[in-house]
This record gives C-alpha cells, structure tokens and sequence, in this order.
C-alpha cells in the first residue's frame, strides 16, 4: 500500500457573483483545519474544476496522505424536467465515484468521502463506482472500503450504501458466467443472501415437478432443450405488520443463459446472452434490498429461472404450447423465449391477489433502438403505478419512459395460424411483446419493464463502470419504499 487513507471532497462551479471558490461544508472545514491550504492549490493548480472532473494533492494533512478534489457542477440545482432525473443528486454519484476510483487506482485501502450535501447519493456513488467484477482474475484491483468524511446524516448514508450493494448484487449475478451462474446457483445465491432476514423471508425454490404440477407448459417448453433442471424461485417478504396487505409482486425473466435456442442467435456478443436473467437479477436483488432496509410493506418476488438452449429436445419453430392460463401459443421464433417464461410466471402472480404486478425482463432488441441506454421501457396499464415508477427513477437517475400499449399491437400477436396467439409480431418488437405479456395479466395495476436496453454500460454512466448495469434495481426499489410510505 502506498497510502494508506484518501479524502474525496466536493467544490462547487464558481458563481457570477461570488469571487471565491465554492467548497462544500464538509471541504470548507477541511480547508480551515489547514489554514486555507486546500483553496490556495486549487488555485494555483489550474482552471476552476469542472463538473466531474478531478484534483488529486499529497502531503496537505497528515491523517490523509492524499486528497481527491471533484468538481460538482453548479450548486442549488435540482430536478431537471427535460432530463427526468435530479441534476444534483446525478454529480454527486458521478463525482464522488471518479474521486474514488481515483485513489483505488492509487492501491489506497480506505477512503473518507464527503457527504455533498446528500450522504445517500454520495454512499451511491462510491459503493457503484467502486464495483469491479474481478471473480475469476488473478489479479484483482485494491478492495476499498468508504466511510463518510465529516458531521453526516448516518442514516441516509447507510441507505446510499443498501441501495448501492443492491445493485451491485444484480450487476455480480450478470456478469457471472453461465456455467457459474445456472438456474440452481442462481437461486442458492439469493437464498444465502436472504439468510440474514429469515425471521421475515420465505424462500421455495421449486423444481420441475412443481412447475409441471403449475402446468407451467409455457415455461417449460422452454427449459426442456437444455441440460440444467429450470427452478421456479418463489421470494415472500413479510414487512408488513398487516399480514393481510395485499403485496406487491415483482417478476423477473430469469434466462441465465439465451443462445436462441432452434433460432439460434448469431455467435458474435452471444456471451453477453448470460445477462438474460437481468430481470430476475434485478428483482430479486431490489427484494433482497427490501428486507435489508426493513422496508414495512410485502413483497413477493417470483424468477422462472433456466436456459434457452437448442438441443433434440428444444422447442421448434411451429411448435405449440400451452400456458397456465389455458391459452396456446405458436412458437414461430424460439428466440423469443423470455415472454414464454414470463406469460406463466405473470398467471401465478395473480393467484396472490397483487397490490400491483411489475416484471422486468431483458426482453427485446427493439427496446434499446427506440431508448438505448437512456431509460428502461414501461409499458403498463395503469396511471397510477406509472406515476409513481417515474416519481422512483427521477431520485434514483435510473430513468424510465413510457411506451404504448396500443390495441394495435395486440392485432399482431393474436392473428396466428395454429393456436391462439403467436409469440413474435411482425413489427415493432418491443410493443408486440408487452402486447403478448398482456395477453396473461388481468390485474388492474401492471407494469412491464423492458430493461434490454440498460442491460449493460459502455460509458453511458459515469459511475458505473464498463459492464452489466444491475439496472434498474434502485429504482424498484425507491419505488417499494415510496409504495410502503402510502396509507
């Protein structure tokens, strides 16, 4: 180790009328506690900082060797309407992560971080800019452990923290590899990390003579061409004083490894496919999250979790199948598995009489031409889950936008030849599959999330580094904590 402590700090842009530099509260007593050494380097260092980018000194104060100085943008913004999200809240998760990886890459142990005004989106952007999924390297970056610098809010910086291990939970599980992370591994996982909570979680991870017992035919017709037994993993989470309260049931495409099956995908970034089960990752990691903030709401969370993978046994273009529900469906694409898992996942939903349904799915490839990586698709039937899934992701940054659920689209997935509905539109790929997925809900207050697009990050985020996202998990789970703030 070279240094042993670094301090991230916050400075504002400078304003018109404000001759001085604009240090955060917590970067101003560090500066009067050296005499003002702190504002003299950055002065003769260089231009004012910018947002987002960074300052590194040595040797200002003898409890911390080296000192990172991020720039935070202009001060007293907030939400942005053109943006959909809270400009403040957005630089102090990029500008803390930039400062903490800074001093990462300087192999330094353990970092005190500034609050910024917000200790929960500073814990955010330390906890997800340190993340690095280093599991199977032999050599691995410094493991860092950051602590709040200063007078703190302990409490919102613990639930920044809880919010960033969620995510990175989700991000860990998709970037495994598939012959790490099966259907079986997949639910031990969840189960192990739960174990902490088991006063309040149940856990059934069902096996497949469960899921025939469900006549799940839908689900199954899927995992039957591969070798790994599927596991329909079933999460209670009773916060709830009020066992009675009708819980909220999250849903999750669960594909821990998609190679198209019969219709087989093309072998270029064909590894990525062992992100397919995002959805469950997402949903069962924002559970997860749930029970560790002791959220006082239920919450169940369901993942048919297996393989799409072509084999004597797979399903075959043409083939039909029937679902829980009783409605048959034509498989012409076996490539459009993920709505097969979910159509049976969504008709069991229902039998625990939802407060309101949301699944998550890495669904289509459509999805991210109409939104890249900017925001995940909603499609839903109701206003009011709408309003407040937006409400979540605006003080999250982990956006969302709403798609149509036209009758239009309908049109195209129940005109079949062999059976009742056919599994592919002819196009508009993403409308057409939440067409099919409404086809199994009758609940009044549905959501489906196409998260495809924000399946993984190149450099779209800044405090997130290259690789599987774990989006949108902190939105699902502002949104538990919004939904148990409600009479």
């Amino acid at each position: 180790m070279y240094f042993n402590t670094g301090l991230v700090l916050g400075v504002y842009e400078k304003q018109p009328d404000n001759e001085g530099m604009c240090l955060t509260e917590a970067a101003a007593a560090f500066d009067r506690s050296i005499s003002g050494k702190l504002s003299e380097m950055l002065t003769i260092s260089g231009p004012p900082l910018k947002k987002g980018k960074s300052r590194i000194f040595f040797g200002l104060h003898q409890d911390f060797p080296s000192v990172v100085v991020v720039g935070l943008g202009k001060s007293g913004t907030g939400v942005c309407g053109k943006e959909n999200w809270d400009n403040c809240k957005e630089s102090i998760r990029a500008a803390v992560s930039a400062g903490c990886r800074q001093l990462q890459d300087l192999e330094v142990a353990h970092v005190e971080v500034d609050p910024c005004g917000d200790g929960q989106s500073a814990a955010e952007g330390a906890v997800l800019g340190l993340f690095e999924y280093d599991e199977f390297k032999t050599k691995k970056k410094v493991r860092v452990t950051a602590q709040p610098y200063g007078s703190v809010d302990s409490a919102a910086w613990q639930k920044g923290v809880l919010y960033g291990d969620g995510q990175n939970l989700a991000r860990q599980l998709m970037e495994a590899p598939a012959n790490h992370i099966t259907p079986t591994a997949f639910a031990n996982t969840i189960e192990q990390k739960l174990s902490p909570f088991a006063h309040n979680v149940a856990v059934h991870k069902r096996p497949q003579s469960w899921i025939e017992s469900e006549q799940m035919g839908a689900f199954l017709s899927v995992s039957k061409g591969s070798e790994e037994p599927p596991v329909f993993l079933e999460l209670h989470y009773k916060g709830s004083l009020d066992s009675a309260q009708p819980p909220l049931v999250l849903v999750g495409k669960g594909i821990t490894f998609d190679s198209g099956g019969i219709s087989l995908k093309p072998s270029s970034g064909m590894d990525a496919m062992r992100a397919d089960m995002g959805g469950a990752a997402t949903v069962c990691a924002a559970l997860v999250t749930a029970a560790a903030l002791k959220l006082p709401i239920n919450i169940i969370g369901l993942a048919p979790l297996c393989e799409n993978m072509p084999s004597g046994k797979a399903n075959k273009p043409g083939d039909v199948v029937r679902a829980k529900n009783g409605k048959t469906i034509q498989v012409d694409n076996t490539d459009a598995e993920g709505r097969l898992v979910l159509a049976d996942a969504l008709c069991y939903a229902h039998s625990f009489k939802p407060r309101a349904i949301i699944n998550a799915a890495t669904l289509t490839g459509a999805v991210d031409v109409a939104l890249g990586s900017a925001a995940a698709g909603v499609f839903t039937n109701s206003d009011w889950l709408w309003e407040r899934l937006q409400k979540a992701s605006i003080i999250t940054g982990d956006r969302v936008w709403r798609m149509p659920l036209f009758q239009h689209y309908t049109k195209q997935i129940t005109e079949c030849a062999l059976a009742d509905l056919n599994n592919v539109g002819k196009y508009s790929g993403a409308c057409t599959a939440a067409a099919f997925l409404r086809e199994f809900v009758t609940a009044d207050h549905w959501a489906h999330l196409d998260i495809a697009g924000v399946m993984t990050n190149k450099d779209e985020i800044p405090y997130l580094r290259k690789g599987m996202s774990g989006r949108p998990t902190r939105t699902l789970v502002e949104f538990a904590v919004g939904l148990a703030s409600e009479p």
